[in-house]
């Protein structure tokens, strides 16, 4: 019979400050742990430790996972379809043994619903030459905030250990000089996938990422997250603020609330948001500008009425304005063809897509940023890329050049209050920059890839 569940020992990570002598790991009964201090005062060579609970919390996960016995630490992941008592017994673990683990868990995780792709690491023994491996301990991730220990005690059954962290809010500045991509970049400076997209959307509205980008060009992101005492990202929040340097030029975005719903302004209460993107795909080059040129492929020249951006298939393509959808149909040398039809007689045109997004059809509405369809490489084309053409009143034109719309200006009091709102964001900018460059100076990377200021800004 598997040893029945145990209750678990809950480790909670207080504040603490003390000298740290020595650690004594003891491997024998209920796997203790003792920190030792000094009886007397320190001696001059003596050196005072004031660990961070992130520390507490290493120091404690690696106690226990050092006073088991000589094993083998063996990484597993959990495979679509699998039970934990499954995976354990993929690795070597005995089957009783990986039933009674799972049993140990059962109390702080489900061990029902697993998530593909979770990781664990198995301690696995063999005490005996000839003989079964035994399962010594476990440890693993349950969540973003908790982690979780197996050992054994003197009888043999496990015990289990749980370690919890504490979430706190913060807002974060992520800056740095763009080297690569403002996306690498971004990452690189601690900035989360979600939170660079939603920035490349904005500054598409300003910047033509193929040609006013340049390397050492340089921007600030400043968002909410929730952040465990380890430094670990539980969850991103809103975009606050936006900026990106190019040519010694800065563009900033603030968000401001108005008519009902976050928008983002520029430093004198414009909406960024103009009537169309200048460029509605995540693309770094033009392949092919407007206007006469040599075809690649029918080997003779003509008139190309829109501009070709070089992008992935499967590159996702973003609706340019708000508008509805015209026109989803195969167009001969496009490829899968794509029309937007927007307010005043424009309309925007995307050509060569892979792929239309999910429940698109003709009639429907869609809001500017929204995902539209895919790059591709459909009809007549040497390469993936999205072909894009702004129409007005059914003239094409050329879309780097086109006037059209711009956002509108705030004013009386939702002016003031936006300047109310933007003093104290760069307030905060101006702060986190401080710490970023005192954090700079006394601990350089040498990699020059940004820098993430963290705290209640």
């Amino acid at each position: 019979m598997p040893p029945s569940s145990p209750r678990p020992v809950r480790l909670r990570l207080l504040p603490v400050c003390f000298t740290l002598a020595a650690v004594a790991l003891a491997a024998g009964v209920g796997a203790s742990v003792a920190l030792l201090l000094p009886a007397g005062p320190p001696s001059p060579t003596s050196v005072a430790v004031t660990p961070s609970a992130g520390d507490l919390l290493r120091l404690q996960h690696a106690a226990f996972r050092a006073a088991r016995p000589p094993v083998a630490a063996v990484p597993g992941v959990i495979q679509p379809g699998d039970t934990f008592a499954g995976a354990l017994q993929r690795l070597g673990a005995p089957r009783d043994e990986a039933v009674a683990a799972v049993a140990a868990l059962a109390g702080s995780m489900d061990v029902q619903k697993l998530r593909a792709g979770m990781g664990f690491t198995a301690d696995l023994s063999a005490p005996a030459a000839g003989q079964p491996s035994r399962l010594a301990g476990l440890s693993l991730r349950s969540s973003p905030t908790r982690a979780l220990s197996l050992t054994r005690d003197a009888g043999g059954a496990f015990r289990l250990h749980v370690f919890d962290e504490a979430v706190t809010d913060e807002t974060a500045v992520a800056a740095g000089p763009i080297r690569g991509s403002l996306y690498e970049a971004a990452v690189r400076a601690g900035a989360d996938g979600r939170i660079v997209a939603d920035a490349a959307r904005l500054f598409s509205h300003k910047i033509d990422f193929s040609r006013d980008l340049h390397p050492e060009d340089h921007f600030r992101l400043v968002f909410d997250r929730k952040v465990t005492e380890t430094g670990r990202t539980v969850e991103t929040g809103g975009l606050l603020f936006a900026e990106l340097e190019s040519k010694g030029k800065p563009t900033r975005f603030y968000r401001f609330r108005h008519e009902g719903r976050d928008q983002y302004f520029d430093e004198t209460g414009k909406n960024i948001k103009g009537f169309l993107l200048r460029t509605p795909v995540d693309a770094v080059r033009i392949t092919s500008g407007f206007g006469l040129r040599f075809h690649p492929v029918l080997g003779y020249t003509r008139m190309h009425q829109g501009i070709d951006f070089g992008a992935s298939t499967g590159t996702p393509v973003f609706a340019a304005g708000d508008g509805v959808v015209e026109e989803i149909r195969w167009a001969n040398g496009y490829g899968h063809w794509l029309k937007l039809r927007h307010a005043g007689g424009w309309a925007t045109g995307y050509g060569h897509l892979s792929a239309y997004a999910r429940g698109l059809r003709v009639g429907q509405h869609v809001a500017q940023g929204q995902l539209v369809a895919y790059v591709g490489a459909t009809g007549i084309a040497t390469g993936p890329h999205l072909h894009y053409e702004v129409m007005n009143h059914d003239q094409k034109l050329d879309p780097k050049g086109a006037r059209v719309p711009q956002g509108a200006l705030l004013a009386g009091r939702e002016l003031a209050a936006f300047k109310v709102e933007k003093a104290r964001l760069d307030e905060m900018i101006a702060r986190a920059a401080r710490k970023a460059d005192g954090a700079m100076q006394t601990a350089r990377t040498g990699d020059g890839g940004g820098s993430l200021a963290r705290g209640r800004l």
